[in-house]
C-alpha cells in the first residue's frame, strides 16, 4: 500500500527534529519547509532524504546552529555574504528575500554566499520570487567535493553545479532546475544503496569508458559523472559548469582554490523585477505568448503534449498537497534513529 503523509505534518516533524538538534524554531521551520517542498515537487533525493544528514552535521558541529551571516561587501543592488556554515536553506531564503527587496528599489538584486552549508533542491526556492512577479536565477557549487571531470578529461574537478530559473506566470510559473551534469551525487548514492544501476551510461569509469554503474559517481568510486551533453556534446555542460563556477566561487571570492571545510555550498542568487525593464504587462504578454506557442506545438509522439519545465512538478505538488506526500521508501527508516534519540514521534500516516 502507498503510505502518504500530510505535508504540514512532515514540516512540523522535520522542524521538531531540527529544533531538538539545536536550531531556533523559526530557522528549523524554514529548513523543514524547503526540504518538504523538494519532495512535493518530486526532487526526492534533495528533500527529506537530506534531513538525517543535516541532523548529523548539526550534531557534529559541522553545520552552525546559530548566528547571522557576515556581510562581506554591499552596494545598492549587490551583497556578498560569508554564510559561516549556517543552514543552507535558511541562508538561501534570507538571500532571496534580500534580493527581492533590492529589486523593488533598483530593479535587480544579487547576493553571493560563501561558506554556506548545503542548500537542498534549488527548485524549492523559485516560487518565493515568481509569486512576487519577479524572475530569479539561483546557482550553486560545492567547492569541497569533485565528481565531474572537465570535458575531455578524466579527473574530477567539479560538482554537478545545479542551475535553477524561475519565470513568473501567475500560479503556473516556469520552474527550471537542472544540473550541469547528467545526474547527481545524491542519485548515485541512492542507487548504490539500492543495488541498482542508472538507465543509461551516464558516468565514466577511471579510464573514461561510459558506464551505468553508480559506484563511479560516489567518493572513492574511481570514476566521474558525465557532463550534460554526454561524451559527444559535453562541451555544452562544461561551458555551463564554468559559468556556475564564475557566479559562485569567483564572485564570492571563495571556492575550489581554498581549503576544504566539509559538505557545503557557494551560492549565487539574482532577482529581476520586470517593472524596472519593459514593464510588468509587457513581460507577462511575452511570457504568455511563448508558453502558449510551446503548448500549441505539434507533439513529436502521439498521445503526448509539450510540457514546460516545472509543469509536472507543480502538478505533483498540487496532488500531494491534496492527497498526501508519498515519500521515497528509504526516508522514514533513516529518520527512525533520530526520532528515538530526540523523543520525537514519527509522523502519522494519512488514513
Amino acid at each position: 500500500m502507498t503510505v502518504r503523509h500530510a505535508a504540514q505534518d512532515l514540516i512540523k516533524h522535520a522542524a521538531a527534529l531540527l529544533t531538538a538538534a539545536g536550531l531556533a524554531p523559526d530557522r528549523a521551520a524554514t529548513v523543514a519547509g524547503i526540504l518538504v517542498e523538494g519532495d512535493l515537487l518530486g526532487h526526492d533525493t534533495h528533500g527529506l532524504a537530506l534531513l538525517g544528514p543535516y541532523l548529523g552535521e548539526l550534531e557534529q558541529g559541522r553545520m552552525t546552529a546559530s548566528g547571522e551571516p557576515q556581510i562581506v561587501s554591499q552596494r545598492n543592488a549587490v551583497q556578498a555574504w560569508d554564510g559561516r556554515r549556517l543552514p543552507g536553506p535558511w541562508l538561501t531564503v534570507k538571500a532571496i528575500d534580500a534580493c527581492i527587496a533590492m529589486a523593488r528599489t533598483c530593479g535587480t538584486g544579487s547576493v553571493t554566499i560563501r561558506r554556506s552549508h548545503h542548500i537542498a533542491a534549488l527548485a524549492a526556492y523559485l516560487r518565493r520570487a515568481t509569486d512576487c512577479g519577479m524572475l530569479i536565477q539561483l546557482v550553486c557549487s560545492d567547492p569541497n567535493a569533485a565528481s565531474v571531470a572537465p570535458f575531455g578529461g578524466l579527473d574530477p574537478v567539479f560538482t554537478p553545479n545545479p542551475m535553477a530559473y524561475g519565470i513568473p506566470n501567475g500560479d503556473r510559473p516556469v520552474l527550471v532546475d537542472v544540473s550541469c551534469s547528467i545526474t547527481t551525487n545524491g542519485m548515485s548514492a541512492r542507487l548504490v544503496k539500492e543495488g541498482r544501476r542508472f538507465p543509461g551510461a551516464w558516468l565514466m569509469d577511471s579510464e573514461g569508458n561510459p558506464t551505468d554503474d553508480p559506484r563511479h559517481g560516489t567518493p572513492g568510486g574511481g570514476g566521474t559523472i558525465q557532463l550534460l551533453g554526454g561524451l559527444e556534446n559535453g562541451h555544452k555542460g562544461f561551458g555551463l559548469t564554468l559559468w556556475v563556477e564564475a557566479l559562485t566561487g569567483a564572485l564570492a571570492a571563495h571556492g575550489r582554490a581554498d581549503p576544504k571545510e566539509g559538505w557545503g555550498a557557494t551560492v549565487f542568487v539574482q532577482v529581476l523585477d520586470p517593472a524596472a525593464f519593459g514593464g510588468i504587462e509587457g513581460a507577462a504578454r511575452q511570457i504568455a505568448h511563448v508558453i502558449a506557442a510551446c503548448h500549441a506545438s505539434r507533439p513529436r509522439l502521439s498521445g503526448t503534449a509539450v510540457r514546460l519545465p516545472g509543469e509536472r512538478g507543480l502538478a505533483r505538488r498540487a496532488a500531494q498537497l491534496a492527497h498526501g506526500v508519498e515519500l521515497h521508501a528509504s526516508i522514514l527508516p533513516l529518520l527512525a534513529p533520530w526520532q528515538e534519540k530526540f523523543g520525537v514521534a514519527a509522523p502519522a500516516a494519512l488514513p
